[in-house]
C-alpha cells in the first residue's frame, strides 16, 4: 500500500541526479538506490559538475526541465548546491554519501542510501530554512576558529580513508595548539567583545560529524543558533564535548549562546568562514537567516 503511493506520487516526475565522485562514498555505485527512484515512476537523468559549473550553475541551468535535484554526496557537495536550490525551487533529495552527512542526520534521513532513496519515492516533502554568511548559503553551521582550522587542515584524502575519525585525528593536532581570539558581535541593538577559541552560528542540529549546535534546533525554526567557545585552555574543550554531541553546551559558564535571526562578527585581522566544512569566506561576517528556503524530500514525523 505504502510503495503505491509512492508511486502515484512520484510517477512521471523528472530528477536531475548529481553525485559528487570525490565524495567518501561517491566512487561506489548507488545502483540499488537509482533502482528504488526508477521503481517509484521517476524518470532520472544523471548529471556531472565541472570545473568550470558547479552544482548550483548546473541546477539553474536545468531547471526548466526537472521536478527534482537529486544529490549524492556530502554536506560540501550539498553547500554547492544551495544557492541553485533556492533559486529554482526544484525539491531536493538527499543520497548521503560523504563524511558526516550532518544535514541528513538533521533531517533524519538514513544513511544507506538505498533507505534514502526510499524516502524520496515515498515523496513526503517539507520546507527548510537556509542561513547565509556574506551573501554564501549554508544548511548546517558555519564557524569561525577551531572548526575553519580544522576544515582547512582536512583533506578530502583522510576524510575518505579515515571518514569521522579523520575529524579525531586532526582536531587533536590542533586542538594543541589553539588561542583564543578576539571578536565583535553586533546582534539584536548590542555589540559584544568577546576572546573565543570557535564562533558557530547555525541553522540545522548538526555539524562536523555528529556535534550538536542547539539541542532543540531544527533546519526549519526560523532561527540562527549562536554559540561561542570561550575556554582558556584546551582541556576544558574536552569536558566540553559531551555537551558539544548533545546540544548542550550553552549551559556551561565559559560558552556564549543566544538564539537571533542576524548577527555580524567582526575580528582584528580576516579570518575564514567554514560552511558546512567548506571555507567560502572572511570576517567581517554578516550572517542572516534565509526563512523557508528549500523544498527537501524527509521522513514523515
Amino acid at each position: 500500500m505504502h510503495q503505491k503511493r509512492a508511486v502515484q506520487h512520484s510517477k512521471g516526475k523528472r530528477a536531475m541526479l548529481i553525485v559528487n565522485p570525490r565524495a567518501r562514498r561517491g566512487g561506489g555505485s548507488i545502483d540499488a538506490a537509482r533502482q528504488v527512484l526508477v521503481d517509484a515512476g521517476l524518470e532520472i537523468e544523471e548529471m556531472a559538475t565541472s570545473k568550470d559549473e558547479n552544482a548550483s550553475e548546473l541546477i539553474s541551468r536545468h531547471a526548466d526541465h526537472f521536478d527534482i535535484a537529486i544529490v549524492g554526496g556530502g554536506d560540501g557537495t550539498l553547500n554547492n548546491a544551495a544557492a541553485g536550490l533556492a533559486h529554482t525551487g526544484l525539491t531536493l533529495g538527499v543520497l548521503p554519501l560523504g563524511t558526516a552527512n550532518d544535514f541528513a542526520r538533521t533531517m533524519g534521513i538514513a544513511p544507506d542510501p538505498v533507505k534514502a532513496a526510499e524516502i524520496i519515492a515515498a515523496g513526503h516533502q517539507t520546507t527548510v530554512d537556509l542561513g547565509e554568511v556574506n551573501g554564501h548559503l549554508f544548511f548546517n553551521v558555519a564557524s569561525i576558529g577551531f572548526s575553519a582550522e580544522l576544515a582547512g587542515e582536512l583533506t578530502e584524502h583522510a576524510k575518505k580513508r579515515w571518514g569521522t575519525l579523520g575529524y579525531g585525528i586532526v582536531a587533536a593536532r590542533l586542538l594543541m595548539r589553539s588561542r583564543l581570539f578576539t571578536a565583535y558581535v553586533d546582534h539584536d541593538d548590542t555589540t559584544e567583545e568577546i576572546h573565543t577559541m570557535q564562533v558557530s552560528v547555525g541553522n540545522g542540529r548538526h555539524y562536523g560529524g555528529g556535534m550538536t549546535v542547539e539541542e532543540t534546533a531544527t533546519a526549519d525554526d526560523g532561527w540562527l543558533d549562536f554559540y561561542s567557545l570561550e575556554v582558556d585552555h584546551w582541556w576544558r574543550l574536552l569536558r566540553l564535548l559531551p555537551s558539544l554531541r548533545k546540544g548542550t553546551q550553552g549551559q556551561w559558564d565559559d560558552v556564549r549562546a543566544f538564539k537571533t535571526t542576524e548577527v555580524t562578527i567582526r575580528t582584528k585581522r580576516p579570518r575564514p568562514v567554514n560552511t558546512d566544512g567548506e571555507l567560502v569566506t572572511w570576517t567581517p561576517a554578516h550572517f542572516r537567516i534565509r526563512p523557508k528556503s528549500v523544498r527537501v524530500f524527509a521522513p514523515r514525523t
